[in-house]
């Protein structure tokens, strides 16, 4: 009885314990890789928080209201011609808002207490357009995207300025949105925005509200 008994344990001991040991190993290597990372480095003083908590909040707040506004036109558009490619801009701008909600998590940064009107807003935007026709949410698209993507070239030109190998991660992650918003902006061009009566009047005024957005969540 006693020689079984060993023979389990020890068995027990040269199978069971190493495989242990490398799924712990693994699990510590990934907490590990996951709690070094950062798209942020850490603030050298309280005028470097202070400009990134901005950027952040408004990239935030940015993402926020494109993805209300898709929400907006695919309440309308779903079953259209044009539902599925809203949809693979949507998904984009899901991934975006994902990114970063955990940028914000990670920094400890807030978000701009104007999200409920921006949650509002940007979904009321979407289905209006929508419901005057594919090609005026295509011209909406237009105006944001292109809104959006000239922000992020703002920042990124600051970062540049700044120390660009201090921000390497931060201008990646800005410039594959910007890149994608850009793509967005090309596709509503391509799909007839321009041939909306009033075209370049709708995209002032669209505009305009995104500055005063951008303005409002910098602050707020």
């Amino acid at each position: 009885m006693q020689r079984t008994v060993y023979t389990v344990l020890n068995d027990w001991a040269n199978t069971a314990v190493p495989l242990i040991a490398r799924r712990s190993s693994k699990i510590r290597a990934s907490l590990w890789s996951s709690r070094d990372y950062s798209v942020i480095p850490t603030p050298r003083d309280r005028t470097e928080k202070e400009m990134l908590d901005r950027m952040l909040r408004v990239d935030h707040a940015g993402e926020y209201g494109a993805n209300r506004i898709y929400a907006g036109q695919m309440a309308v558009l779903s079953r259209s011609t044009s539902g599925t490619l809203i949809q693979e801009m949507w998904d984009q701008e899901k991934k975006h808002l994902e990114k970063f909600n955990e940028i914000l998590a990670e920094s400890r940064v807030r978000p701009t207490a104007l999200l409920p009107l921006w949650n509002v807003a940007g979904y009321l935007l979407g289905a209006s357009t929508a419901m005057l026709g594919k090609e005026v949410a295509m011209a909406c698209t237009v105006a944001v995207e292109e809104s959006i993507s000239e922000h992020y070239n703002s920042q990124m030109r600051t970062l540049m300025e700044e120390d660009p190998d201090r921000y390497t991660e931060l201008l990646k992650v800005i410039k594959e949105f910007r890149d994608d918003e850009m793509e967005h902006h090309d596709i509503g061009l391509q799909h007839d925005a321009e041939s909306v009566p009033g075209f370049w009047l709708l995209k002032n005024v669209i505009q305009l509200g995104c500055k005063a957005a951008i303005y409002a969540s910098q602050r707020v």
